[in-house]
């Protein structure tokens, strides 16, 4: 018997339809991976299963959790099965976890609240969770807080909370997305060490094909609501049937066509860098510690010449972008740009400042909802003494969006009509309305569906040919990185390790720490020979 039968699950909500049909099932000890890009309804149908649906919802069809029907049960039987014997860990940790409370308080809440242990036995319990995912007692008491944490720490306290009660069915929702390659390498290897330790279902849900084809007995791939394919991992992936998968598959291994144009001229130029940061004193009398985030880095960024900077949280990736676009000082070393010293701050050149623009991770959060597209894509505008006005404003608006596959209708919307590719793509434009020279990429695609990414490297490589522009392309994901990157730099705890031409760098690493990050990259290439 089956420990989770799932029967012709439909769901609507305020009439428009989510899911249709969907049918699975899982078994104890079994990992099921539910594949598809975002709108698909994965999500959705992790919330009907447990009943956190939004107001508006309707639902129909059977879902058999062992002699429970979870469709037709109440709330309050619900609320004895979350948690419980079901439970959920979601994308984000730090909107999961509550900021003002502890991490060993958040764990043992589960515990009192089905009433297994008084506050002191669950504090002991919440200890030994933690324990078991990587968060020894040594390095992290129960004191510390969500924001004492990296994101990797963090996701590991979300985990630790959901198998407080030693779950049957764990449901993983785009757990490692935000991670870096070596910190999802531990979690996924966590999750699957839980499930044949403990014995629980895992469903994994992820748009990663990779990651599901290492890690999933089965796989269900999913669109717009349906279950197009499903079956044994190693068959679907052997033997695609649909073109929704062959597609996906497709997408996940796209390679943009480029060229390298670079020039010999130097346009950035990184010389011994150096930044630190002053750390809470120990004792009232004492120096306050200081903790060097970027220890002596050099390189050279060609004009036209597309480079990566690869390394994992904490490395000093960030702490050195924000130096080079003058919001950061440095405490030694300097930064050129153009042959002229970049300046932090309220002295930097506003000439120099509109030569670089930044594209962020999320492009909702670094937009401002209540503006229409057209004023968000201007915004560069503010930094120059004479900007466009009028008519020669709206013609430069129009001319970013339409370089960037929008139209001039977009110009008259709000941010929150647009998918995510689409976003991401109106960030772009943002960044080339001034016509820079220099963009700077920061985690640009990690959070994108296999296809929009794709989409979205094709429109890099145009524009790059196109304005002969330079990136400087921070990822995580090395697979990208080797996509559209002529060069690319290794970095680990504050120095750059590895240097070289991308394809060299990856194919024959030289340091054991850019082996260590290629090896933790899942790769779909390696479970085809490994079952082929």
């Amino acid at each position: 018997m089956s420990l989770l039968s799932v029967k012709n699950l439909n769901l609507s909500i305020h009439g428009d339809a989510i899911l249709k049909d969907v049918s699975f099932d899982i078994q104890a000890g079994e990992v099921l991976g539910v594949v598809g890009e975002s709108g698909s309804g994965k999500s959705m149908m992790a919330f009907s299963l447990m009943q956190l649906l939004p107001s508006g919802a309707q639902v129909s069809g059977a879902a058999q959790f062992g002699d429970t029907d979870l469709l037709s049960i109440s709330e309050k039987k619900m609320c004895s099965l979350r948690g419980q014997d079901m439970a959920i860990i979601f994308q984000e940790p730090m909107t999961a976890l509550n900021p003002v409370k502890t991490i060993g308080d958040q764990v043992a809440e589960t515990l009192i609240v089905h009433g297994k242990a008084n506050r002191r036995e669950a504090l002991q319990i919440a200890r030994e969770r933690l324990n078991r995912v990587g968060l020894p007692a040594d390095r992290f008491p129960l004191d510390r807080y969500p924001h004492q944490l990296s994101g990797g720490q963090r996701q590991r306290v979300v985990i630790a909370l959901a198998i407080a009660l030693r779950p049957k069915l764990l449901i993983a929702d785009e757990p490692t997305t935000a991670l870096d390659v070596t910190t999802q390498a531990q979690i996924l290897d966590l999750l699957k060490s839980l499930v044949d330790d403990e014995g629980m279902a895992l469903t994994l849900i992820t748009h990663d094909l990779a990651v599901v084809a290492g890690l999933a007995d089965h796989v269900a791939i999913m669109k717009k609501g349906e279950i197009v394919e499903a079956g044994a991992t190693a068959r679907v992936f052997s033997n695609m049937k649909h073109p929704y998968t062959r597609q996906l598959l497709a997408a996940s291994d796209h390679v943009p066509k480029r060229e390298n144009q670079s020039t010999k001229a130097p346009l950035l130029e990184v010389k011994s860098a150096i930044r630190n940061y002053t750390l809470p004193r120990m004792s009232i009398f004492g120096k306050p510690p200081v903790f060097r985030a970027v220890n002596n880095v050099s390189f050279t960024l060609r004009q036209g010449e597309s480079l990566g900077l690869v390394g994992e949280s904490g490395c000093g990736k960030s702490t050195l972008t924000r130096a080079i676009l003058g919001l950061d000082p440095l405490q030694g070393g300097k930064i050129f740009l153009d042959g002229q010293v970049v300046r932090a701050g309220r002295f930097m050149d506003p000439v120099q400042r509109r030569k670089m623009q930044v594209v962020f991770q999320d492009p909702f959060g670094s937009f401002n909802p209540r503006h229409k597209v057209a004023r968000l894509v201007a915004e560069p505008f503010f930094v120059m003494e004479d900007p466009p006005r009028g008519s020669a404003l709206t013609a430069a608006i129009n001319e970013a969006l339409t370089s960037v596959g929008l139209t001039h209708d977009d110009a008259d919307k709000y941010i929150h009509e647009f998918s995510g590719g689409q976003r991401q793509r109106i960030a772009i434009a943002r960044a080339l309305i001034i016509k820079p020279s220099l963009i700077v990429l920061d985690e640009a695609v990690s959070a994108l569906d296999v296809s929009i990414r794709a989409q979205i490297l094709d429109l890099l490589a145009e524009l790059s040919e196109k304005f002969n522009l330079s990136y400087l392309f921070i990822s995580h994901d090395l697979s990208v990185v080797r996509a559209i990157t002529d060069r690319v730099l290794v970095m680990k705890s504050g120095e750059i390790v590895e240097s070289g031409p991308t394809q060299e760098v990856f194919d024959a690493p030289a340091h054991a720490y850019t082996n260590q990050l290629i090896e933790a990259t899942p790769r779909l290439s390696d479970f085809n020979a490994a079952t082929g």
